[in-house]
């Protein structure tokens, strides 16, 4: 494969994987620094690509710690990997936080089955289990939605590996702010 080939394909497993739940690469590792400059590490659920800008949304809980990490240092690090064919995605750049009074938030919220709204609708991240709530419908959901929130992953750059028995394969792409490529090469890995 080329250069060009391997940029293609990547972003085209990522835009598969942000419609199928069975994609390995649905399922992609945030990686962000807390307030002690530990580095911390979660799966999250791609929900959405936009390959020619070079976006990744994710939705989460605002309450959360990694919500909190973002909006100090929106700098993370997102990680995937494929087992076939054995090829790790991991991309670096920046994040945009999309609150819940946010057209962003809105707009993702209405598209969310009630099965989804329903996970945002109990305490914060990391807290003790109370009593579950016994309310149910618009106003359970209205509840949820005071702490959804969707995280815009913009690319800078993208690190692409492969393992294979022999001659290991590694590349790394660079993206303007628009998401053009401005440079890719081969790497030893």
């Amino acid at each position: 494969m080329t250069l060009a080939e391997v940029d293609a394909s990547a972003w085209a497993e990522l835009e598969g994987a942000a419609a199928d739940p069975q994609s390995a690469f649905r399922y992609l590792n945030l990686c962000s620094v807390d307030a002690y400059g530990r580095p911390q590490a979660r799966m999250v659920v791609l929900r959405r690509v936009d390959v020619a800008r070079r976006l990744l949304e994710i939705h989460t809980d605002v309450r959360s710690p990694k919500w909190q990490e973002i909006s100090a240092d929106p700098r993370v690090t997102l990680l995937g990997f494929g087992p076939q064919p054995k090829v790790q995605l991991r991309l670096q750049g920046s994040a945009e936080l999309n609150g819940p009074a946010s057209e962003c938030a809105a707009e993702a919220w209405s598209l969310l089955p009630q099965s989804t709204r329903s996970t945002y609708m109990g305490g914060p991240p990391g807290d003790d289990i109370g009593e579950p709530p016994a309310s149910e419908g618009k106003a359970a959901d209205a509840d949820g939605q005071a702490f959804f929130g969707v995280l815009i992953f913009r690319a800078e750059t993208l690190d692409w590996f492969q393992l294979r028995h022999a001659n290991n394969r590694r590349a790394i792409f660079a993206y303007d702010h628009p998401g053009a490529l401005t440079s890719s090469r081969w790497i030893n890995p």
